[in-house]
């Protein structure tokens, strides 16, 4: 990704929002999402808040590399760094034993869905530079169409977030959210979302 003025600028504001506890709207590799540090426990509560969302009911989590995966899974099945490695889109893996995040972020089983960001794109970028895991939860309100492009989101919750990354930091690939399986312990998966 080319860094232009503009991409250093929209990085330093979500930097500034991120390290305070604040809500990014901001573009992933899938869908535009509203985005905040996973460790932190304010933050999650803040984006839950603001998103309506049913207590309980958890969050995709992004990182930049596989092998940060382990510092957030207690134990990452061999096989996960393959099915990363050979998708040819963006997946999300269910893992079970999650540590090291905000209680908000974790299913009530104790499992979490981690996703790999693809490279080129402003949200692989800013977790480079943010070094820590980043919920990413669909922008819109909690029951609602999530929205396909910057355009569709609601002028209502994009003015409840702290910053919005301006809409041409977006890739050009397609907007459809990731393809979601369950890995087990021993490697079984199963298909949630294709």
């Amino acid at each position: 990704m080319k860094e232009t003025p503009q991409t250093r600028e929209a990085l330093k504001k979500s930097l500034e929002v991120l390290e305070s506890g604040g809500i990014l709207l901001t573009p992933t590799d899938t869908v535009w999402g509203l985005s905040c540090d996973a460790t932190n426990e304010e933050a999650v509560q803040k984006l839950i808040s603001l998103k309506q969302r049913p207590e309980g009911k958890s969050f995709i989590v992004l990182l930049d590399a596989d092998y940060k995966l382990e510092q957030y899974v207690s134990q990452v099945p061999p096989v996960a760094y393959d099915l990363i490695e050979l998708a040819e889109k963006p997946l999300t893996i269910i893992f079970d034993g999650a540590r090291r995040l905000a209680t908000g972020v974790i299913n009530q089983d104790g499992s979490v869905g981690i996703r790999v960001v693809q490279p080129l794109c402003f949200c692989k970028r800013l977790l480079e530079k943010f070094r820590k895991p980043l919920v990413s939860t669909s922008a819109n309100l909690s029951g609602r169409p999530a929205p396909v492009n910057r355009q569709e989101i609601p002028s209502d919750l994009i003015d409840q977030v702290d910053y919005a990354v301006p809409a041409s930091e977006a890739s050009t690939a397609d907007s459809k959210p990731s393809t979601i399986i369950r890995l087990g312990p021993s490697g079984e998966y199963t298909l949630i979302r294709k």
